[in-house]
């Protein structure tokens, strides 16, 4: 390999580990990428940094998102309707302007607390991403050393065998 190609290599090792390596050696560049883990654990790096506030969110998340809560409310929006549509004293007659209030302040509400725990997946999803993005660019760069030195196995058989043949005749 050219001193161009080596020296791209290096790079993108430091790039990948995010530290300064001085190796001359590109073994020992392969040696430290197969020594050191670069995979992450997206997950337990996140519940590690979760505060109590977006812990919270992702119950809440967890909690409106579930059939059993569109079951229950649907119920309660129902109960709702058909007290005030039969009872004698009104609390709320037709239009519903209190049910319609109510619905609104939840509704108000729920979005940004959806949000807040959507964004916080799109960045675990976004720590996966350069999480796979580091572990593939480790596996090509082992497995290019791992072709090289296939190679030149391949090339040292040739030449034992060329030796062997002209020893024989």
């Amino acid at each position: 390999m050219s001193k161009i190609e080596k020296k791209t290599k290096k790079d993108i090792v430091k790039m990948l580990l995010n530290q300064n390596i001085s190796l001359d050696n590109e073994n020992d560049l392969i040696d430290l990428l197969i020594d050191n883990s670069i995979a992450v654990d997206v997950d337990k790096l996140d519940k590690e940094k979760a505060t109590w506030k977006d812990k919270l969110a992702d119950k809440i998340t967890n909690i409106v998102g579930s059939w059993e809560f569109i079951i229950i409310f649907s119920l309660f929006i129902i109960t709702w309707m058909i007290l005030n549509v039969f009872l004698i004293k009104k609390i709320d007659p037709y239009p519903f302007i209190l049910l319609n209030l109510l619905l609104s302040c939840i509704s108000a509400l729920q979005a940004p607390i959806i949000m807040m725990s959507q964004n916080r997946e799109s960045k675990k999803d976004s720590l996966r991403s350069k999480n796979d993005y580091k572990t593939d660019l480790k596996s090509e760069l082992i497995l290019e050393e791992l072709h090289d030195q296939l190679d030149l196995i391949i090339k040292n058989q040739k030449e034992i065998l060329k030796q062997t043949k002209g020893k024989i005749k």
